[in-house]
């Protein structure tokens, strides 16, 4: 009777594990709803048909919407904010250009610029301050000192407060803002996206989805005009490449390069509004 108890014990014993090897082990999280912002669970759901221009740096430094392929002066590829991102220095004056297309030079009206950038502070002089202007992503004109847009990190930032100086022209047209008190820009990765609506003939300025300087008048009304555009410059101001893109100036000892990561840069041709701008960070956050 023992013995028939046992070999009993013993059968159902194989059969549930027969029964339970056929099924995987319950996980909760694919059983959670997508994540989900504002009704967006992935950036390229926001405005996909006014993306203009598009640098993953996913180990390539073309723009993925014309393909056009990018003009690398030492730059490098780096873990990036997601993936890959591009890897620049001073100690090699490295940055990055790239031809527009016309849908930048000669078709945009608003725009959205976005990107995530992890500066290195530079201080060989020792003073607690960044050794010369930092250029970030800036689109050139060839005519002028300044470009059609620029956006750079201005002297005097320290690990403690940064100052960021953006600049923009339309025509002969040109306007500047400036966000002083900017923390946590080096060593940390951030996001700076700004946008320029010609129905409202306003600039925008957000750092991390938030809006870091409010919607600023402009001395010019309605679409953009950019003129004698060159490349689009990543990692340095348009005079500090070489040759010099800026006509009649070179290089500048008051201005440096990039040194640190730079990722995720986006054109839009439309000024896209703070909820898609947040969603766009959020999600990003989270490699969506």
């Amino acid at each position: 009777m023992k013995t028939k108890y046992i070999k009993m014990m013993l059968a159902l014993s194989v059969a549930g594990l027969l029964t339970t090897s056929c099924y995987k082990e319950f996980d909760p999280n694919s059983y959670a709803p997508a994540f989900k912002i504002n009704g967006y669970s992935s950036v390229n759901q926001i405005q996909p048909t006014k993306l203009a221009a598009y640098w993953a740096f996913e180990g390539s430094l073309n723009d993925s919407v014309s393909n056009i392929a990018a003009t690398n002066t030492k730059a490098a590829f780096a873990p990036g904010f997601i993936g890959e991102g591009a890897s620049l220095a001073v100690i090699n004056k490295s940055y990055i250009m790239v031809d527009p297309t016309p849908a930048i030079t000669t078709d945009l009206q608003s725009f959205t610029l976005s990107f995530w950038v992890n500066p290195t502070f530079v201080d060989k002089n020792g003073d607690g301050s960044i050794d010369g202007i930092l250029g970030l992503v800036n689109l050139s004109n060839t005519k002028n000192f300044w470009g059609n847009i620029d956006m750079f990190v201005e002297n005097g930032s320290t690990t403690a407060s940064a100052i960021i100086k953006i600049h923009v022209a339309s025509d002969t047209l040109e306007t500047w803002i400036t966000k002083t008190g900017v923390t946590n820009l080096f060593g940390a990765w951030t996001n700076h996206t700004l946008t320029y609506d010609a129905a409202t003939s306003k600039i925008t300025y957000y750092i991390n989805g938030s809006v870091a300087v409010a919607a600023a008048a402009v001395p010019w009304t309605g679409a953009l005009k950019f003129k004698n555009s060159g490349p689009w410059v990543f990692g340095c101001v348009q005079f500090q490449t070489t040759p010099s893109l800026t006509s009649g100036s070179g290089a500048q000892d008051w201005a440096s390069y990039l040194t640190g990561s730079l990722d995720e840069v986006r054109i839009y041709n439309t000024a896209l509004t703070a909820t898609e701008i947040n969603s766009m960070v959020v999600l990003q956050g989270k490699s969506k």
